[in-house]
């Protein structure tokens, strides 16, 4: 069954050309900029209903305090130094009386270790999230909380903010001496964005899980996901959910959280933490910074992916950790149990009743099995040889046990070097059916790249694409990534998943950028990404038919720039820079025994002269270039002496410096020391272009040399060859596909013109019978544009065009997405 799904409004052709959203009709004769050619008798790559999906990973409060729908902050009194230097019990709570947080056996259940002990006439406030908690008029709210005091105590429940009572107070009856749940129902007066949730007791009584959930959740469901949030990833359409992470999976101890683990906090997400009666489910310092409560859990996620009619994609550690931490777990019990826990959570998903994991399902809610067809091990592990001996195991066990399920391995964090090529030949070499690629990159790498996976295998392993973006959400990043996916759907053979990440960002507490949905306690809005996805994902078609389309010829002219140093979270020390053009003539010379006169300071830090060198002092700075020279340089060879001297990485070598957001640099010792590469920033946004392994040695003294030739650059440390680069791919500002819709027979032509100007495009259908009137979504804006809470610059604009033919041209505007849908008679 086909996936796309075409909603459309008809508006009249007439006004939208004079408004200049669509192109006026023009002749085939006339001259043109482009040309698009079909080939309606070949066969291309099938495309799966599942190509497009979502990642859904708790960063930037993507669940507690976003898609879980829990208003109340620290509900359970659990925040800790682990979980944020600056988190104490009591964050985002006000005692108002004496009260405080106990950690004693009296505690409501082993896994809930803490709880609030509440003086008599005293009260405790909740400040939620963002700027309090969000109600609206009208709407109901359900209060519970578990306590316990002595019979007969009376609970006061008010929600107010500034200007006074937000719904009438509650009275709640402690009728039992021991922990007993106790619910009450408000119905908010007026609307608010800054509520708070105030609870007090006549009595002493102790306190936990104090909660405050919307009723109207989405599709209702108790436990539930905040409505406008889970409504946008519904409207994606997404073909698979992957979760829970990213580096929720593979950082921090692997451990349970059990008193014969010490009730470890910094462990990976393990999913046996996560389900069950949300008041026994485990807490866990999140690796982002803050706590994640486990409210929202693994069954939370399986209905999610069932309610939309995805295929849900768990990710499972590996016992290997990446994100910087890079280290592989050598213990062979916990290894066992964690392949086993893997086990047991497809019996979770897919078991009958009568199985002990399936019967959880059920007494969850939930009979009916999931339909799980596939479980990832491991994600963007840096130790490749270290990951793939545990990853036979965990594919081994699962195979024996259930061989219909697809094991996915990865390929390491980046989109190239050492450890992405060992990964690559590692799972290759076992026949893996299926790899993660993740990566990062400027829009000129999205738009460098089309091609990538034109040269793949297609008897290797297929790519999961799970996780990608360009460094930003103007609409520029969006256009970058649409001509990309271009080239992932002409790849549909050998890409079977995709999915933009991260997911969420709540805009009060963001640790990275760029995401697709953002929001806040009271608003959400779509991202020109999400726009982007959202358009791809509603029109993936079934097929491809072949097509082809003129571009842009390779770049010719000489790479240009001036010279820069720098460091990140790093002091270090440099010495004798020279640069010499292609003849040996000094261009620049500089020993530092005079002043830094020569250099301009744009980045952060402390730099200054000592002792004949120069030198940066800030260990906690990151990017702090200092650069000299003329943009325009081109041919030279640039050496340096560097020298670390305290500080997490080694040093940064800039060469072909236009400004502080366009050059290259050789980053030596990065990534915690762990690795260097050469990175190329474009409008700020950096990709990487060759890396290796390698560290730094504090106190030595390293020989650099950078030799630029035309476009080719070659690295030398230490009078060695390091590696090389030529950078000659254009940026194809002009991409295209074409598939076809079985169940509508549709073409469906997708043009993406990342540039400024225009592209007047002579289509050619390659004989192919079609009405003459297409279906035309577009999205066109501003390249910078960017969508706010308050503005929607990107936003698609649906239209008809009357002069389809088998031969006709269209103008594709500057800045622009589109989509032709052409019904074949």
């Amino acid at each position: 069954m086909s996936r796309t799904r075409w909603r459309y409004g008809i508006t009249a052709t007439a006004l939208l050309v004079a408004a200049g959203l669509i192109p006026a009709p023009a002749h085939a004769e006339d001259t043109t900029d482009y040309a698009i050619t079909v080939d309606p008798t070949a066969k291309g790559a099938r495309i799966d209903d599942t190509m497009y999906g979502v990642f859904f990973e708790d960063i930037n409060r993507a669940a507690d305090g976003g898609l879980y729908a829990e208003l109340v902050q620290n509900r359970s009194f659990e925040y800790s130094t682990d979980d944020n230097t600056s988190y104490t019990p009591l964050t985002s709570w006000t005692v108002d009386g004496t009260g405080r947080v106990v950690n004693d056996a009296g505690r409501l259940n082993a896994r809930n270790r803490a709880y609030l002990s509440l003086g008599a006439g005293s009260s405790v406030t909740n400040a939620g999230y963002n700027t309090g908690i969000s109600v609206q008029k009208g709407k109901r709210y359900d209060f519970s909380v578990w306590a316990r005091a002595a019979a007969g105590t009376t609970l006061t429940v008010t929600l107010q903010d500034a200007d006074g009572s937000l719904a009438t107070a509650r009275r709640v009856a402690v009728t039992k001496s021991g922990w007993a749940k106790y619910k009450a129902t408000f119905t908010a007066t007026r609307t608010s964005s800054a509520g708070r949730l105030t609870v007090g007791s006549a009595a002493a009584a102790a306190l936990d899980m104090v909660s405050l959930f919307p009723r109207d959740t989405y599709r209702n469901e108790p436990n539930g996901l905040r409505k406008d949030l889970a409504e946008k990833i519904e409207a994606l359409h997404p073909g698979f959910v992957r979760f829970p992470g990213g580096c929720l999976v593979n950082t921090g101890s692997m451990e349970d959280y059990s008193e014969a683990s010490g009730y470890q906090r910094k462990r990976s997400y393990q999913w046996k933490d996560t389900v069950g009666p949300v008041e026994e489910r485990a807490t866990n310092a999140n690796f982002w910074g803050y706590n994640q409560s486990y409210g929202l859990g693994y069954y939370e996620y399986f209905r999610l992916s069932e309610d939309i009619g995805a295929m849900p994609l768990p990710v499972v550690p590996a016992l290997v950790t990446g994100c910087g931490q890079d280290k592989a777990v050598d213990d062979e019990a916990l290894l066992k149990r964690h392949i086993q826990d893997t086990l047991d959570l497809i019996e979770f998903a897919n078991g009958p009743v009568t199985s002990e994991w399936g019967g959880k399902r059920a007494r969850m809610g939930h009979p009916e099995p999931f339909h799980l067809t596939h479980i990832e091990v491991g994600n963007e592990e840096n130790l490749p040889e270290a990951f793939f001996a545990r990853f036979k195991q965990f594919r081994a066990a699962i195979e024996a046990k259930y061989p219909d399920i697809t094991v996915i391995s990865n390929s390491g964090p980046d989109d190239a070097g050492t450890t992405f090529d060992t990964a690559w030949k590692l799972n290759k070499d076992a026949k893996v059916d299926m790899v993660d690629e993740h990566y990062y990159n400027s829009t000129q790498w999205f738009l460098q790249n089309n091609d990538r996976y034109d040269s793949y295998d297609r008897n290797g392993p297929k790519v999961f694409l799970g996780e990608y973006a360009s460094w930003g959400n103007a609409f520029k990043n969006g256009l970058a990534e649409a001509a990309y996916m271009t080239g992932l759907e002409r790849n549909a053979d050998v890409v079977k998943l995709a999915s933009y990440a991260p997911l969420f960002a709540n805009e009060d507490y963001v640790q990275w950028r760029p995401d697709l949905i953002w929001f806040n306690n009271h608003a959400a809005w779509n991202s020109a990404n999400y726009e982007v996805q959202k358009l791809f994902m509603n029109n993936v078609g079934d097929r491809v038919v072949p097509s082809t389309a003129t571009g842009t010829p390779a770049l010719t002219g000489p790479l240009t720039g001036a010279v820069g140093l720098s460091t990140w979270a790093t002091s270090a020390a440099y010495d004798d820079v020279r640069v010499t053009d292609a003849d040996g003539n000094a261009l620049l010379s500089d020993d530092f025994s005079g002043d830094a006169s020569q250099w301009t300071h744009t980045g952060g830090g402390s730099w200054s002269i000592q002792d004949g060198q120069y030198v940066q002092t800030d260990v906690a700075a990151e990017n702090t270039m200092v650069s000299a020279g003329d943009p325009s340089w081109h041919d030279y060879d640039l050496k340096v002496k560097a020298t670390k001297k305290s500080g997490k990485e080694g040093f940064l070598v800039a060469f072909g410096v236009k400004d502080t957001g366009n050059y290259y640099w050789w980053n030596l010792g990065g990534w915690n020391n762990t690795q260097s590469a050469v990175e190329q920033a474009v409008d700020g946004g950096k990709s990487t272009l060759i890396s290796k392994p390698g560290t730094i040695e504090t106190g030595r003294t390293y020989d650099i040399d950078v030799k630029v030739r035309g476009r080719q650059v070659t690295l030398y440390l230490d009078g060695q060859e390091w590696g090389g680069f030529t950078d000659d791919k254009p940026a194809e500002p002009f991409r295209q596909v074409v598939t076809q819709d079985d169940k509508t027979g549709d073409l469906i032509v997708k043009v993406v013109n990342a540039q400024a100007d225009a592209a007047r495009t002579a289509i050619d259908l390659g004989g192919a019978k079609v009405a003459s009137t297409a279906r035309v979504t577009t999205l066109t804006a501003d390249a910078n544009a960017v969508n706010t809470e308050t503005e929607t610059p990107v936003a698609p604009v649906r239209s008809t065009f009357d002069g389809v033919a088998g031969e006709f041209t269209y103008t594709f505007p500057a800045n622009s997405v589109t989509f032709l849908r052409i019904k074949r008679r």
